[in-house]
Parts: structure tokens; sequence; C-alpha cells
């Protein structure tokens, strides 16, 4: 039984307001792989970028070096190429390029077919009073809950 790979960006959601999700294929070598399916990677400080070409990459994703990977092992920090369908990729560079809007991914996870599949979401900035509120609605959902669960106990 193969254990759930999930590695989720936890920022993304504080630092911007999503707009629209879509889930991207990764063009990867066999070490980057054999390290994600390990649990060895992150996409905190990951983001998305179109090159020259029209092609969307992620850069600056961290795949940890495969243990037993040798001197063919891959670099730990480095462009690789997402792969989505044509009119997803227009629509996207569309969006970046006249609204102002940016590509952050939020979850790198491992597909029932054994892909390695990142979920990405064309995302807007939030100002310094939306991440407050932000703040605000966590403590007071969380407090919520407290006070739930000291009247479910009595």
């Amino acid at each position: 039984m193969q254990k759930q790979i999930n590695i989720k960006n936890k920022r993304a959601r504080f630092e911007y307001e999503l707009l629209d999700q879509y889930t991207a294929g990764l063009v990867l070598t066999g070490t980057e792989i054999k390290s994600i399916r390990a649990g060895k990677a992150s996409i905190g400080e990951s983001f998305c970028e179109f090159n020259d070409q029209g092609e969307l990459f992620v850069i600056n994703m961290y795949v940890d070096e495969y243990s037993h990977g040798g001197y063919v092992n891959h670099r730990t920090r480095g462009d690789r190429k997402l792969l989505l369908n044509k009119r997803e990729l227009r629509k996207l560079h569309k969006e970046v390029k006249n609204v102002g809007l940016t590509i952050v991914p939020l979850n790198l996870f491992i597909s029932d077919k054994g892909y390695a599949k990142l979920r990405i979401a064309l995302a807007k900035g939030k100002k310094i009073h939306d991440k407050r509120e932000t703040l605000k609605d966590r403590d007071h959902k969380r407090q919520l809950d407290r006070v739930k669960k000291h009247f479910s106990n009595k």
C-alpha cells in the first residue's frame, strides 16, 4: 500500500485570493519522481511563469536529491514544465498578461495512476487589510469551535 503524498503550499491561501484552479501534470526525471514519492519536496516558495514559447513552468520548486541517485541526480531547485491543454494555457496566459494576476501552486500530489500532479490557481494578491480579515475570521472560528466543544462535553 502506497502512502498518500500531498505536499501543500499553506501560505498561498493567506497571501492570495484564489480565482480559478487547474490540475497540471509535471515533466520530471526519474530521480525527481522518486524523491516526490518519498515526500521530499516543497512548493512553499515556488511560483509559475510563462516562457517565450508560451509554455508554463513552475519556478523555485524544491525536490530533494534522491538518496540512491548517484551521479545522475537532478538539481534540487529548477524550472519544471507544467502540462496543460492549449486552451487552458492560452486562457491563463491572457489573464496573467492583461489583468495582472499571478499563478501560484497550491499542492503537489501523486494521482491514482502514479503521476505527479500540481494543483495551481489563478490568484490575485491580497492587501494587508484583507490578510487581517483572514486572521480575524480564523480566530473567531477557532473560538467558536472551542465553545462548541466545551458545551458538547457537558
